[in-house]
C-alpha cells in the first residue's frame, strides 16, 4: 500500500539528491551498498543495546538510499539486471537485520521472551513473503499481492520501535509484531493462491490449445 501511494512523493523529494551524487561521481551501487551497511549496522549495533530510537534514527538515515540508488539508474539511463539484483538482494539484508536486531534485544537484555520469537516470526515470514514474489517472477508469473508488502511492515515495525524508544509502553510494540506476523502469514498464503490460479489458468489454456486426434 505504501508503495503504491508514497512512492511517487518521496521520489520527487530525493531526486535532487540523487543528481547531486551523480554530479559528484558516485555510482547507484555505492549508493545502494553503503545504504544497506547503514541500515544492517544501525540495527545489529543498537538494537541488541536498547538503544531502540537511535537505531531507528540511524535505520531511517540509510533507508532511503533504496530510493536514492533506482532514481540514479533512471538518471543515466541503465536501469537494468544487475542493479535489481544488487538491490533485491541487499534489501532482503537490510530487513533482515532490523528484525535480527530486535529479535537479539529482546532475547537478552530486554528480557521478553514473547517479543523476541515475535520479531524472529516476522523476520522468518518476511524473507518468505519475498521469496515467493521473487520465485514466482523467475517462473514468468507474478505475486506482487498480498496486505503486507515491504514498505508496509518496515514503516510498522520502525516507527513503532522508535516510539517505544521514547517511552511508549512495550506492549504497543507486542502488538505490532503480532499483527504483522499475522499480516505476513495472509500474504504468503495470498500469493500462493495467485500462482496457483495462474499456474491452472495457464493450463486450461494449454489444454484447450491442444489439437484433438
Amino acid at each position: 500500500m505504501l508503495n503504491r501511494y508514497a512512492r511517487a512523493a518521496v521520489t520527487r523529494i530525493l531526486t535532487p539528491v540523487a543528481r547531486l551524487l551523480l554530479r559528484l561521481g558516485v555510482s547507484p551501487d555505492v549508493v545502494t551498498i553503503v545504504g544497506t551497511l547503514g541500515v544492517c549496522l544501525g540495527a545489529l549495533i543498537f538494537f541488541p543495546m536498547g538503544e531502540l530510537l537511535i537505531g531507528v534514527l540511524v535505520i531511517t538515515a540509510f533507508v532511503f538510499s533504496d530510493t536514492i540508488d533506482g532514481i540514479m539508474a533512471r538518471q543515466l539511463d541503465r536501469p537494468g539486471s544487475w542493479g535489481a539484483f544488487l538491490d533485491s538482494t541487499l534489501d532482503r539484508m537490510g530487513d533482515a537485520a532490523i528484525f535480527a536486531g530486535l529479535t537479539i534485544w529482546f532475547f537478552q537484555g530486554g528480557d521478553d521472551r514473547v517479543m523476541a520469537w515475535l520479531a524472529l516470526a516476522c523476520l522468518v515470514l518476511g524473507s518468505i513473503v519475498s521469496y515467493a514474489r521473487a520465485r514466482a517472477e523467475g517462473l514468468g508469473m507474478r505475486a506482487d499481492v498480498g496486505i503486507a508488502e515491504r514498505a508496509d511492515r518496515l514503516v510498522a515495525a520502525l516507527v513503532t520501535t522508535g516510539l517505544v524508544g521514547m517511552g511508549l509502553p512495550e506492549v504497543v510494540l507486542k502488538v505490532v509484531l503480532a499483527l504483522l506476523v499475522v499480516a505476513s502469514f495472509i500474504t504468503v498464503v495470498q500469493r500462493i493462491l495467485v500462482v496457483r490460479q495462474q499456474v491452472r489458468a495457464a493450463g486450461s489454456s494449454s489444454g484447450a490449445a491442444a489439437p484433438t486426434s
